[in-house]
Order: C-alpha cells, then sequence, then structure tokens
C-alpha cells in the first residue's frame, strides 16, 4: 500500500464531509442559540479542515503519482475513510452533551452512516435540530456510498474512481449505465438528489413538517431508518406510511435501474432477473405475515402493518409503525430471513443482496444435478448471461464470510450481555444487514443504549463490515494488505 496516496485521497474524502457537516450548523444557528451547540458542529469542521487541507496541499504537488492506484490502495482509501469519517463525525454528538461516552457517539454515527438505524437514544425528540439533522444527513451521505460522492465531485479521479467504487459497492455483476464510472457516479448522484427532493415534497404535500419531512426523506430513500419522533413512522398517518413505503422500495432497487428507467428503457429494467425477484420476494412475504397478523387480530390494519414492515426490513430501513416484537413467533423467523437477505446489488440497502441469494440457490441446485449427472455442464445464467466460475466461488466464499461474521457477533454478544440468544442472533444480523432493529431486547420500541462497550464495539465492527461488503473492511485486518 502507499501511503501517500492512501492519505491524500482520506484528506478530501474527510474535507468534502465537513462541508455537508455545516448544513448541520445552519439548522443549529437557526434554533438555538447556545455557544456549546454551535461549538459541537463548529470544531469537527475546523478540525477536519486543519487536518485535510495541510494534506492536501503538501501532496498536490505529486498528484501525478496518484493516477493510479493499487488494490491494496483502494482497500485503504475506502476502508480508513468509513472509519476515519465516523470517528470524526461522532464529535458533534460528544460536544453537545448529547450522549455520555464517546462510545455511543462512535455507535450512533457509524449506524448513521452504514445506514443501520441502531440508535441509543430512548427520546430522539428531546434532541436539538442540529443533531437530528445530522443524524439523518450520515444517512443520506452512506446511503449511496462517501466514495461515490467522492468520486463524483472530485475531478481528475476517473482513473482510480473504478477501483474506488467498487470496492464500496459490489454485486455479482455490474451493467454499468455509463461506460466510464466517474459518469456513472455523477448520473447516480443526481438520480439520489432528484429522488431525495422528490420525496421531500410528497411528505410535506402529505402534511408532514418540513424538517421532518426532510429527515424522513433521508433516511427512507437512503434506506436508514433515524426519525425524528420517539414513534418512528408510527407517529403519523396512513397516507405517510404509504408514501415511506414506496420511498424505501426505490431504495432498495439497484440505482443502474433507476437510470434506465429515466432513459426510458423498461425493457432492460422489467428483465432484470433480481429486480423481478425483489418484488416477488417483498410480495410473498408482505401476505405470509399478513395472513398470520389478520388470523391472531394483533393489529386493525395487518395488510398495511405487514407491507411496511416487510419493506421496511428487506430493504434495512428499519422504520416501524408497530412493533413487531409481539407479533406471533411464526413471522418472526419470516423477519429473521428478509433481514439477511436484504435488497437489490448497487442500492442503498444492505443485507447479503437478493442477486447474491439467487446465485446461491442455482449453484445448491447445479450441485444436485451434478451428482445425479457427474459429466454434465451445467452453468449458471445470471440475467441471460452466463457467469464464470471466478464469480461463482467469490459469491460463495463472501457468503461462508458473511455467515462467520454473523456467528461471531451472536457469540461476542452471548459473551458480554446479559441478552438471550435471540436478541443475540438478530442485534448480530441487524448490524451486518445494517436494519436497525432487531428482536426481543432489540426490537423496534427498544434501543441499544444497555449495551456494553463490548457489545457496542462489535456492532460498529459488524455495521462497518456489513457496509463495506466485507472484503473491503476485513482485508484492513489483514497484515500484507499495508505492506508495498
Amino acid at each position: 500500500m502507499h501511503k501517500r496516496v492512501t492519505l491524500y485521497y482520506i484528506a478530501q474524502v474527510l474535507l468534502i464531509c465537513s462541508l455537508f457537516m455545516a448544513t448541520s450548523l445552519i439548522w443549529t444557528i437557526n434554533e438555538n442559540p447556545s455557544k456549546t451547540y454551535r461549538l459541537s458542529f463548529i470544531i469537527p469542521i475546523f478540525l477536519a479542515w486543519l487536518i485535510s487541507i495541510p494534506i492536501i496541499l503538501c501532496l498536490k504537488r505529486k498528484k501525478e503519482t496518484f493516477r493510479y492506484i493499487s488494490v491494496k490502495d483502494g482497500i485503504g482509501i475506502v476502508g480508513m475513510s468509513w472509519i476515519i469519517i465516523s470517528l470524526w463525525g461522532a464529535i458533534p454528538f460528544l460536544l453537545s452533551h448529547s450522549v455520555n461516552n464517546y462510545t455511543d457517539a462512535v455507535f450512533e454515527t457509524v449506524s448513521g452512516f452504514t445506514t443501520t438505524g441502531a440508535s441509543i437514544f430512548s427520546d430522539v425528540e428531546s434532541l436539538s435540530r442540529g443533531i437530528l439533522f445530522w443524524r439523518s444527513l450520515t444517512h443520506w451521505l452512506g446511503g449511496l456510498g462517501i466514495i461515490v460522492l467522492f468520486v463524483a465531485l472530485i475531478p481528475n479521479v476517473s482513473t482510480t474512481s473504478f477501483a474506488l467504487c467498487s470496492l464500496e459497492t459490489t454485486g455479482i455483476g455490474s451493467d454499468k449505465a455509463k461506460p466510464r464510472i466517474k459518469d456513472t457516479a455523477i448520473v447516480l448522484w443526481k438520480i439520489y438528489v432528484l429522488l431525495t427532493i422528490a420525496s421531500v415534497a410528497i411528505l410535506v404535500y402529505l402534511g408532514m413538517p418540513l424538517f421532518d419531512s426532510i429527515c424522513h426523506a433521508f433516511g427512507a430513500i437512503a434506506t436508514g431508518g433515524y426519525s425524528t419522533k420517539n414513534a418512528s413512522i408510527g407517529a403519523y398517518g396512513a397516507n405517510i406510511q404509504w408514501a415511506i413505503t414506496v420511498i424505501m422500495i426505490l431504495g432498495g432497487i439497484n440505482f443502474s435501474l433507476h437510470y434506465f428507467l429515466v432513459k426510458g428503457n423498461f425493457g432492460k429494467v422489467f428483465k432484470d432477473e433480481e429486480f423481478k425477484w425483489y418484488f416477488v420476494l417483498l410480495a410473498v412475504c408482505s401476505l405470509l405475515i399478513a395472513v398470520i397478523l389478520k388470523n391472531s387480530s394483533i393489529t386493525l390494519s395487518p395488510l398495511r402493518d405487514s407491507i411496511f414492515q416487510v419493506v421496511s426490513l428487506m430493504t434495512a430501513t428499519g422504520y416501524a409503525t408497530t412493533d413487531f416484537n409481539i407479533w406471533p413467533q411464526s413471522t418472526k423467523g419470516i423477519i429473521l430471513f428478509i433481514m439477511f437477505i436484504g435488497g437489490c446489488a448497487g442500492s442503498t440497502s444492505g443485507g447479503l443482496k437478493v442477486s447474491r441469494f439467487l446465485l446461491i440457490i442455482k449453484q445448491v441446485f447445479r450441485s444436485i444435478v451434478k451428482m445425479i449427472y457427474p459429466n454434465s455442464i451445467q452453468p449458471i445464467r445470471f440475467n441471460a448471461a452466463t457467469l464464470s466460475e471466478k464469480i461463482v466461488l467469490s459469491v460463495m466464499a463472501y457468503f461462508v464470510i458473511y455467515l462467520g461474521l454473523w456467528c461471531f457477533g451472536s457469540l461476542i454478544l452471548l459473551a458480554t450481555e446479559s441478552c438471550g440468544i435471540i436478541t443475540a442472533i438478530s442485534a448480530s444480523i441487524s448490524a451486518l444487514s445494517s436494519v436497525g432493529p432487531g428482536l426481543d431486547a432489540v426490537g423496534p420500541t427498544q434501543n441499544y443504549a444497555w449495551m456494553t462497550m463490548w457489545g457496542k464495539w462489535t456492532l460498529i465492527f459488524l455495521m462497518l463490515a456489513g457496509r463495506l461488503e466485507v472484503y473491503a473492511f476485513v482485508c484492513l485486518f489483514l497484515p500484507v494488505t499495508w505492506k508495498k
């Protein structure tokens, strides 16, 4: 790894994020004249400039050596950027006295940037607007990707952009919306911004206050889950709940497909295998839970509650309109399943991803057929294209690592926290899949404040690993990554 290259790009990422943090300072100035609240944003912004600008200026003269980066450099830039931004982004929570310790501040910030939505706050309505806006803004920045934003905004990085973006947003295949990844990043962010603006406008039209509309639009389109209300989306009426449901569904779709929709290439979208199965899974799981809820008479709106929660959990948003912790046990198995699967590759959602799940199922069936017909040739196809064995093995390896991290997190939580196995396994998969709420002691009406430092740092590790699709984060802990 080339340390100067890594440092140069991380400094630029930090500078960009500090400019976005300034928008939270504006809300703080308008709402609260307290010097403490203002300094809680001014200090980290000044600190980011103090660190990043000298580094950029010092290394700028030799930027010609930074035009090409290796895989190790990319891992360092992406992984360390997320870690540093998370540690830096926690400062406002600590300085504003919104939290009691730095661990809680980092937990809340990492949960925001990774669009997990797990929180240590029991009363979010007591927080200042500046802090509430920063929480939601971390969702929005992390949703499509901090590095993708960096590639879209910074000129002269086209030669390195593919290596960076591929580490932050991965899938089993890649249909590029544009031949150059920098152009793709710009197009995707334009669509992302337009969807956000449209979401805000719809929520305001339906009666949600402007500030709440902005925060919830950030959380819904980025599939994050932070709310400005203690009751989450349950604090609003049916029309707003349906609107949020649609926004979350859009956030869970591959953003390249959004581009094709804008261009009018509907055939490309509706022929996409992952797109079709994404809606099939949403529909089947929603109907199953709706039937179970109707028979149990737990809720007055079984269909609406079922659809909202299935969409919220499968897209890894984590918003809630009801306490699904009290639902029948049969629904909880479905809940864990959809939390594990997640949304589409290339979307803002978390989880294993529908495309990987489909490929694993195909590989299982191929293995069965090969046992019966050992000499037969059974290629695996996805979207009518034959996948190479390298891709298949990569997905299977990813699946094994994903399961390993889930088990690792669950065992650590069982060892360090006073919790049951349901709490441990649901909290672990919730963090790894960037969902937010889990079951039992981490249900939708609960929070993570009760956990010890060890439990919170375990979940922080899982949230970052899950958001960076495992490889870019886990490789940071391998000594070979740091060697030239």
